[in-house]
């Protein structure tokens, strides 16, 4: 049944017509669409050579005109920013920069690859990007993006290309954002280098929040005029009512998702935004410490906004409607933990002074004063921070206190220190340092990241307030699995061990740092020895032997992994060729066989389990018959006798580190070996053996480095020795503060030039404490030698 005429004609125009292959209806809503999608913002962004004067007031964003309002206010802004084009030819505009076809995305057509993507006539001005149904005379212009030093583009999509055969340009603007197509790579890259020179030629552009900072600072000595200012302009005081836009420019289109975190975020635009909406919860948030900790995590992730919160904050704690009041306190409190944290630019730096000051001679005496006064010590001291601060310190800093650190010390009570944000591990180890009477020590003492499963040193330059956030993490991630870390204070490197008296702290640690070395098999001896240092163990601790003394557990005086050594090893099964073979292997593992299979597992896994039981009594009842034989020898000797038998072994002194060789000979797999440093020379051990297999005075030496994030590079006068490990850093700080201690001096790395020539005064290290992370390149001076 055919359509009446009047229908027809209805839905023509509704949906459009179509003449050879020129689509103006669709078009023609779709220009329509974007300007009725344009929403007034809450500022007029303008360039920095246009500055105007400033006494018109900014008040706050609002939603309240109609779509034919935002449609007139787009049109007068494009029409202030773009030259109108005469009726002549689009092909001879003497202002294009770049002009040809494209195809563009109408309603996610490239989604649906069966619908073809429309072709339009695009033309590239100084200004702006514009696209015409034709490049004929007087073709109607159907769109522009305006572009400004906000805009950016996108390199094409080799992925998008193999789904879909178009390589993509995608230009974002304000309010929109173009999604180009071509079949050509070559006109693709063209048009992204062309959009791109534009948006670099243009100006910054700058908000009247930041005309205003600007303001402020320049009239902060004028009482009257500051007044006005904060009168006649609402955006920088309080405001209950939500943010529309941010108060500071930020660069159009979506954050690269690619980043490694665990959150994933929108635009930049749209989360300070959000990031407003979660300040203004805080008024109200009977816990506001969680909410204060997202806040700080996003800062985190996204740096740039870390001076939008800034600005948000102070605008929410000018002339706020209840001063001091819990909502007014919570936003001060969430200032303060943010320049615990971060650091803002120097505009806004100058900017949140200005504000402190004035919270201060205002409201002298308050709480609002004091909270300004810590803020202001904290900014002199922040120097960036690679955790945010976790929910004890949190805490802290909302009541302008410091955190109590406990420090761990083997042989000794635990030590608590008062940290704040800005204290390093050097500060707390020269503070350990000084009152457990180690200053006279010629050796090195440093703070570790302890746990069973692993142990490194922590960096002299680093934040403990980073580290205990860590700390927090790991527990909350992994509770079961391994037992909390914890800070410990011991050794770092040996300078002298012979001279150590027996009587004094530094020995106790000593003992400990090598009844650890023990358990862990890093002193390679006979079992007889062994049994020997656990009876001496079990003597330093309870004395002469009785019934009635308490036993530690074997794991904690006897290397664990001899007795595993003790067991005989599983069968092991070549995985068969045959791809038949695995099949059948396959289909009787699933079946009953693989019941039966997993019932002979767990037998065998207990009659393991039963022999090693054996093992270890056998071993404990050998450990006590020693330690009879004891009887008489006080806590002193049998220290002293334990440390002695340690000693014998040459490698005593080292650290140790457990690296693969890459060997020369082409074919020859790695070899698990012990990269022995020390501090007269650098030794090779096989894991077990008591001699070395090579050893390197450091005169011998000519460098060493990081090839990468996991192989250090070790060269040995004509050779170069590659190791595989994951403590590359350790490594190399470590080689560091031995060779300062020598007197070496430190040289740039080798890809840069030295600023400055060569002295001959050998770098000086505080005495007692590890130095910071020195940089991999190290090649001694020519000449230099070191026993």
């Amino acid at each position: 049944m055919p359509f009446p005429g009047g229908l027809w004609w209805l839905l023509c125009c509704r949906r459009g017509f179509t003449l050879l292959r020129r689509d103006y209806g669709e078009a023609e809503r779709e220009a329509d669409g974007e300007a009725e999608e344009e929403e007034e913002a809450s500022f007029e962004l303008r360039a920095q050579g246009d500055q105007g004067s400033l006494e018109v007031s900014l008040s706050q964003p609002t939603r309240s005109s109609s779509g034919s309002e935002r449609s007139l206010l787009v049109a007068e802004e494009m029409r202030s920013l773009i030259v109108e084009k005469g009726p002549g030819p689009v092909e001879d505009d003497p202002d294009a920069l770049v002009k040809g076809w494209l195809q563009r995305e109408m309603r996610g057509c490239m989604k649906t690859p069966w619908i073809r993507p429309r072709k339009y006539w695009f033309v590239l001005t100084p200004d702006s990007l514009d696209y015409y149904s034709s490049n004929e005379k007087g073709a109607r212009r159907l769109g522009s993006l305006v572009l400004t030093s906000l805009c950016s583009v996108l390199w094409p999509d080799k992925q998008l290309y193999k789904e879909t055969g178009y390589w993509s340009v995608t230009v974002f603007g304000r309010k929109h954002c173009y999604r180009l197509y071509t079949e050509h790579l070559n006109e693709a890259v063209r048009w992204v280098c062309a959009v791109q020179k534009v948006i670099d030629s243009k100006a910054p552009v700058q908000t009247p929040t930041q005309l205003l900072i600007r303001d402020v600072e320049e009239h902060r000595d004028s009482p009257e005029i500051l007044k006005q200012i904060y009168c006649c302009n609402p955006i920088l005081r309080y405001t209950s009512g939500p943010l529309y836009a941010p108060l500071l420019p930020f660069p159009y289109g979506s954050l690269d998702q690619s980043a490694p975190g665990p959150r994933s975020y929108t635009t930049l635009r749209d989360e300070a935004v959000k990031l407003f909406n979660s300040l203004q919860q805080l008024e109200s948030e009977r816990d506001p410490v969680p909410l204060m900790q997202g806040v700080l995590q996003t800062c985190l992730d996204l740096p740039p906004l870390v001076d939008e919160i800034y600005c948000q904050l102070v605008k929410q704690t000018t002339e706020p409607p209840a001063p001091g009041g819990q909502g007014d306190l919570h936003y001060w409190q969430l200032l303060t933990c943010m320049s615990c944290t971060f650091l803002p630019s120097p505009p806004v730096l100058r900017f949140l002074r200005f504000h402190l000051d004035r919270t201060e001679n205002r409201f002298p005496a308050s709480e609002m004063a004091k909270y300004a006064c810590f803020i202001r010590e904290a900014l002199g001291k922040t120097k960036g921070r690679e955790c945010v601060p976790s929910l004890e310190e949190i805490l802290v800093l909302m009541q302008r206190q410091e955190m109590i650190c406990t420090v761990h010390c083997p042989g000794a009570p635990a030590c608590s220190v008062a940290i704040s944000s800005h204290t390093t591990a050097e500060e707390v180890a020269q503070e350990l340092v000084s009152r457990l009477g180690l200053s006279q020590s010629p050796n090195l003492f440093a703070l570790y990241e302890q746990s069973r499963r692993r142990e490194q040193p922590v960096g002299s330059a680093t934040l403990l307030a980073d580290v205990l956030t860590r700390f927090e993490n790991l527990a909350g991630e992994d509770r079961e699995q391994d037992p909390p870390c914890r800070l410990c204070f011991k050794h770092y490197g040996f300078l002298d061990t012979d001279n150590v008296p027996r009587d004094s702290l530094e020995f106790a640690l000593l003992f400990e740092q090598a009844h650890e070395m023990v358990l862990r098999g890093y002193v390679p001896t006979s079992e007889e020895t062994l049994q020997t240092l656990a009876a001496l163990r079990l003597q330093s601790l309870n004395s002469d032997f009785s019934t009635h003394a308490p036993f530690p557990r074997l794991e904690e005086l006897f290397p664990p992994h001899v007795l595993h050594a003790r067991l005989p090893p599983l069968p092991h099964r070549p995985p068969s060729k045959c791809r038949g073979a695995r099949l059948r292997a396959g289909l009787l593992a699933s079946g009953l066989w693989g019941q039966a299979l997993a019932k002979q597992r767990a037998e065998r896994d207990q009659r393991l389990r039963g022999r090693l039981r054996e093992e270890g009594a056998s071993t404990m009842a050998a450990i006590v018959e020693k330690w009879k034989l004891l009887q008489g020898m006080g806590r002193p000797e049998a220290m002293a006798a334990y440390v002695a038998l340690v000693r014998e072994w040459p490698g005593f002194g080292s650290t140790l580190f457990d690296v693969d060789l890459h060997a020369s000979p082409v074919g020859s797999g790695p070899q698990r070996l012990w990269l022995g440093i020390g501090a007269k020379a650098v030794s090779l051990y096989k894991p077990g053996e008591p001699e070395p297999l090579d050893s390197f005075c450091y005169g011998r030496i000519s460098s060493f480095g990081a090839s990468d994030s996991s192989t250090f590079r070790l060269s040995v006068e004509d050779r170069d020795l590659l190791f595989e490990t994951s403590q590359v850093n350790e490594i190399a700080q470590l080689l560091n503060t031995y060779l300062a201690s020598a007197g070496a001096q430190r040289l740039p790395r080798r890809q840069e030039p030295p600023t400055s020539p060569p002295t001959s005064e050998p770098t000086v290290l505080p005495q007692g404490l590890c130095p910071g992370a020195g940089p991999w390149q190290h090649q001694p001076p020519v000449g230099s030698s070191h026993s």
